[in-house]
C-alpha cells in the first residue's frame, strides 16, 4: 500500500488513508506520502507503516489547554520510533494554531516549544543541523496530528538565502524557534525526492504584505523560486520525463479560492502536477496563504 494524508472527509487508516481534519476547497483529495510500505503496528503511540529503507507514521493527540506537553510526547514517540532513521519531512495540525493558551502563550508558540525541547532532548545541542522540511497549519478541531517520513538513505537540508533560518528566528517569534529545514532532498534511486518546507510570505523574519491574500502570493512565488534554485532544481521546482510533483495550497479564508487557483495555474503548475487547495489558519495570523511541494523523481542534484 501507499500512505496517503486525507481530507476533506474521514480517511480509513487501515487502508493508508490519514484522515486530517481539514476542509478540501479544491483539487486533489489526497496526498501520497510514501512509496509502497506495509502496516507495522504502533510503537510509542505512533501508527506506523515499513516499506525499503523508509518508515512513515502519525501520532495524534487531544490535548486540551496543554499544546506543549501534547508535542512533547507525540515528537519523543516519533523520534524513539524514528531511531537509527533521518527524518525527511514532517506535518503537523494544531488545534487552535492562533488561539492564545490560559497562560498567555500562543498555541504555535507552545507547539514550537515543545518540538524546540524534544528534539533537543534527544539530538543535542546541535540538532538543527538534522532538521527536516515541515509543515504546520491549525485546525479546526481538538486533535494535534503530526506525521512524518523518514529513512535509511542520507538527506540533505536546504534553507532559503532570503530568510532567516527558522531555528534562528529572534525571541519576538516566540520563547523557542520553529525546529524546521526550508527544504530537504533524498536520493530516491531513481532521481531525487525534494520535499520543500510549508512557504508564505516572510522575508528575512518578517511577515510581508500582512493580511493582502495576492501581496503574500507573490513573495511565496518568489520564495519559492529561491529555495528551488537552493536546493539545485532552477527556478522551476523540477524538471524532466519521471519528475511528479504535488502542491499543498493552504488557505485562510476560502473565498480567495478562485484568485489564488488562476495565479498558481498560471505562475506554479506544469502538466501533470497535482494539486490540493486546503482550509487552514497559517501559523502566523497576518499571514492568509502557504504552499509546499513534493517533488518526486527529480533530476540529480
Amino acid at each position: 500500500m501507499i500512505v496517503e494524508l486525507a481530507f476533506g472527509g474521514a480517511g480509513d487508516e487501515s487502508a493508508g488513508a490519514l484522515g486530517i481534519g481539514l476542509p478540501l476547497l479544491g483539487g486533489e483529495p489526497r496526498v501520497a506520502i510514501s512509496g509502497p510500505v506495509e502496516p507495522a503496528g504502533r510503537e510509542w503511540g505512533a501508527a506506523l507503516w515499513r516499506g525499503p529503507g523508509c518508515l512513515v507514521g502519525i501520532a495524534r493527540a487531544k490535548p486540551g489547554f496543554d499544546i506543549e506537553n501534547a508535542t512533547i510526547q507525540a515528537y519523543a514517540g516519533i523520534l524513539r520510533a524514528a531511531s537509527g532513521l533521518n527524518l525527511y519531512r514532517m506535518w503537523n495540525w494544531v488545534p487552535g494554531i492562533n488561539a492564545t493558551e490560559p497562560g498567555g502563550l500562543e498555541n504555535y508558540h507552545a507547539f514550537c516549544r515543545g518540538r524546540s525541547r524534544t528534539f533537543e532532548a534527544a539530538l543535542g545541542k546541535g540538532f538543527p543541523k538534522s532538521l527536516p522540511a515541515a509543515s504546520a497549519v491549525g485546525t479546526a478541531g481538538d486533535e494535534l496530528t503530526v506525521a512524518f517520513l523518514a529513512g535509511a538513505a542520507p538527506p540533505r537540508h536546504f534553507e532559503n538565502p532570503a530568510q532567516v533560518p527558522a531555528y534562528e528566528y529572534p525571541p519576538e517569534h516566540g520563547p523557542r524557534s520553529p525546529s524546521f529545514a526550508r527544504a530537504t532532498a533524498v536520493d530516491s534511486g531513481a532521481g531525487q525526492d525534494v520535499f520543500v518546507s510549508g512557504t508564505s510570505a516572510v522575508v528575512g523574519h518578517e511577515t510581508v504584505a500582512p493580511n493582502d491574500t495576492l501581496g503574500q502570493l507573490d513573495c511565496t512565488f518568489e520564495n519559492l523560486r529561491l529555495i528551488s534554485r537552493a536546493c539545485g532544481l532552477g527556478d522551476s521546482l523540477g524538471s524532466g520525463p519521471g519528475c511528479r510533483r504535488h502542491f499543498s495550497v493552504y488557505l485562510r479564508h476560502a473565498g480567495d479560492l478562485a484568485a489564488v487557483e488562476a495565479r498558481v495555474r498560471g505562475s506554479l503548475l506544469a502538466p501533470g502536477d497535482r494539486v490540493s487547495y486546503l482550509g487552514a489558519d497559517i501559523c502566523r495570523a497576518a499571514l492568509n496563504v502557504e504552499i509546499e511541494v513534493a517533488v518526486r523523481g527529480a533530476d540529480r542534484i
